[in-house]
């Protein structure tokens, strides 16, 4: 056996012929491609060539967490053309062909993330073989950065898996787990991680190339010919159009490369996906949803407060089981593999809560992503008590109560009596200020603010605000919760409103102020999702509940002042019993055919307000006027200190209430406008509709002195 080192690539020879190549990136603990490894990768496979001993090849990664992550895709920022960027995708098209061109056999042995770059050079190898393992997961992601996959993905995947199952992939990014990489023939064998690389020898030996993929009937016939391929690349780009509003390149460009390869063959076709994937690299849209990956993956290394480590976390708390306190059973039991331990006031709350774990669970057991088996584990990780019995384990308690400032003092003081010294009380408000929760608290020190978003299991923001007194220990363990949990943090500070409801308070008002101008309902949401919102502000009150909006008005306006008081006419909605789709009655229908669950508005909520609908302002103008007040929040919330950076309110906004990410946030968004023309904006809409558009002071400076938030 000889072995040949070339840093990122070992070349390994056995005496039966079969040769294994791995890859390990030096210092970095996942593999990822990059544009300089190249040279290397071509010396390489020169070697191979030139070695006619050599039989066959398996390659395999040297990491133990991942087979290849992606391509590094800091290289894309430098690229100052659109040129450049294609010249890095054809780079990498021509060794993945040279790899595909080998006359041995050649077996790609995966385990742990095959992602993007990384599931194109799979895919050019002759035959994939991969881990049962829950690490591994295979897919092509490049849509969620702007993009296309660049070294031949559109090419070879449809050869591999057929048409609309790769359409689907692309399009979405989606990952396949082993089972389902396995039935779509995306892998030929599926094998515990220990005989992986002796499975893949063995796929070498025999010398077999793979046989195409059997497709059934239907799908065989759409792929074959012209008509049935024409209905599903139109079928494509219209669900495409319907979800992105057109706001989002890279889904367009996907199905044309593919389109282009499939009509005109492989060679036209990687052209033409280098082409698309150098000019997405240069649109904004890519831009920002690169920013947005960096921003991310620069928190996931951050502590809650810099050089103070966590506590350990054993066992957790929730008081209260409604639908926040069973989806943060769900998450603490499921993601972070913690026990936890639900108290109500009755047995009721607790199996609503128990019942929010078993439905999601079951969901996965019905899908076969998860066995019964692990399912019940999971169950039995959950308890629940209309007493304190049990709370003594607890390190951390997330309150998740009404929002009821004398209640919620009752439980600090309950959990002070009860639970063990040292416990952290986190409370799941979204308003009320943390110094008043603790305000009667014997060690204030342990009372912190944990804000989630509902729906837990789905949302991946979490607030964690601190109050004056909080200990950077606490900070630093709620934040390490809150990411065990699958959430992605930012620390506050402690104000009314916090931050993601007191920027999203004037926007959802100033909907209601054009709806009560004579606006109709669907257009003022239509204006805001064609902006690129997943729901308009309208929808949303129905969704949140139309009584928590006038719960959380006079709290903002009590603390902030005038600009956050909410329109009168809304009461009249509670007194109708109007509160949303909870009680099956807001702006939008929930019951009757017609309805399909609150798609058609209700008339009668005009009559109930004393409005006439007529369409009479541009989409452009309500958009505007909602979205900029909420702008101009965020940047007093900068001044003020409330977020740490432009980043977390960034990333605050886009996790915690949908802000379009091609957008990249507030702070972004103001930026591509510039801040002179958003001050003459909002004292243009000043003069029009009322104070409560004044650009505030930190704006008016940016505007004089030129600046930029980033």
């Amino acid at each position: 056996m000889t072995m040949e080192n070339n840093s990122t690539f070992t070349l390994e020879r056995h005496d039966n012929g079969i040769a294994f190549l791995k890859m390990d990136v030096v210092g970095e603990t996942m593999n990822t491609l990059r544009a300089e490894f190249a040279e290397e990768f071509s010396a390489v496979l020169d070697q191979i060539k030139g070695d006619s001993a050599i039989k066959g090849l398996v390659v395999y990664s040297g990491k133990d967490n991942s087979f290849i992550a992606g391509a590094d895709i800091t290289m894309l920022d430098a690229c100052e053309t659109a040129e450049q960027a294609s010249e890095i995708a054809s780079q990498g098209q021509a060794i993945f062909d040279q790899i595909e061109g080998l006359t041995i056999p050649v077996i790609a042995a995966i385990h742990g993330p095959c992602l993007g770059g990384g599931l194109e050079l799979a895919m050019a190898c002759h035959e994939r073989v991969c881990s049962d393992d829950n690490k591994t997961v295979l897919g092509l992601p490049e849509v969620q950065l702007g993009l296309l996959p660049g070294s031949g993905g559109t090419q070879r995947l449809p050869a591999i898996v057929g048409l609309q199952k790769s359409l689907d992939m692309m399009l979405t990014g989606k990952h396949l787990r082993p089972k389902q990489a396995l039935k779509a023939g995306l892998v030929s064998d599926m094998v515990p991680k220990s005989v992986l690389l002796n499975v893949a020898e063995e796929l070498a030996l025999s010398g077999k190339k793979a046989k195409p993929r059997k497709s059934p009937m239907v799908e065989k016939a759409l792929d074959s010919n012209p008509w049935g391929r024409k209905l599903v690349f139109d079928q494509a780009t219209k669900t495409v159009l319907a979800k992105t509003k057109g706001n989002y390149p890279a889904p367009l460009k996907i199905i044309d490369a593919i389109r282009v390869g499939v009509e005109k063959g492989r060679v036209k076709g990687l052209a033409r996906e280098a082409e698309h994937f150098g000019r997405l690299v240069k649109t904004s849209e890519s831009k920002q949803l690169r920013n947005l990956f960096f921003a991310t993956t620069e928190m996931k290394k951050e502590t809650g407060v810099d050089g103070v480590e966590p506590a350990a976390i054993s066992h957790v708390g929730v008081l209260g089981g409604g639908l926040m306190g069973g989806g943060i059973s769900y998450v603490t039991a499921n993601n972070a593999k913690l026990p936890v331990r639900i108290k109500d006031i009755n047995h009721t709350g607790i199996s609503n809560a128990l019942k929010y774990s078993f439905d999601l669970l079951n969901k996965k057991v019905k899908r076969r992503f998860i066995k019964k088996s692990v399912m019940q584990q999971q169950l039995n990780m959950v308890s629940g008590t209309t007493d304190y019995s049990g709370f003594n384990q607890a390190d951390v308690i997330i309150e998740a109560v009404f929002e009821d400032l004398a209640l919620k003092q009752q439980m600090v003081a309950d959990v002070e009596a009860n639970c063990k010294p040292g416990v952290i009380f986190a409370s799941n408000t979204s308003s009320l200020p943390i110094n008043q929760i603790a305000a009667q608290a014997k060690a204030p020190e342990n009372v912190i603010g944990l804000h989630y978003f509902s729906p837990v299991d789905k949302m991946p923001l979490a607030e964690i605000i601190a109050h004056d007194k909080t200990s950077n220990e606490t900070i630093s363990t709620t934040v390490a919760l809150a990411k065990k949990q699958g959430k992605t943090p930012i620390v506050v500070k402690d104000k009314a409103g916090f931050y993601v409801n007191r920027i999203l308070a004037p926007y959802v008002n100033e909907a209601a102020n054009i709806l009560l101008s004579g606006e109709p309902i669907e257009k003022i949401d239509r204006a805001l999702v064609n902006f690129g919102f997943p729901v308009g502000p309208i929808k949303l009150l129905d969704e949140v509940g139309i009584d928590i909006g006038a719960k959380i008005s006079p709290i903002l306006e009590a603390e902030l002042g005038e600009r956050f008081k909410a329109p009168q006419a809304f009461n009249k909605l509670i007194d109708d019993n109007r509160k949303g789709k909870k009680t099956s009655k807001g702006f939008y229908l929930y019951t009757g055919k017609k309805s399909k669950q609150g798609k058609a508005v209700d008339e009668q909520v005009y009559r109930l307000l004393g409005v006439s609908p007529q369409s009479k302002l541009s989409e452009q103008e309500v958009s505007d006027r909602c979205v900029l007040l909420m702008i101009n929040e965020a940047v007093r919330c900068l001044d003020e200190g409330i977020i740490r950076n432009c980043r977390d309110g960034d990333i605050g906004t886009i996790f915690g209430i949908g802000f379009p990410p091609f957008l990249g946030g507030p702070f972004r968004y103001l930026d591509s406008l510039g801040a002179k023309q958003v001050v003459e904006k909002l004292k243009n809409f000043q003069s029009q509709y009322g104070d409560h558009f004044t650009p505030c002071e930190a704006l008016v400076a940016m505007a004089d002195n030129e600046q930029s938030c980033y």
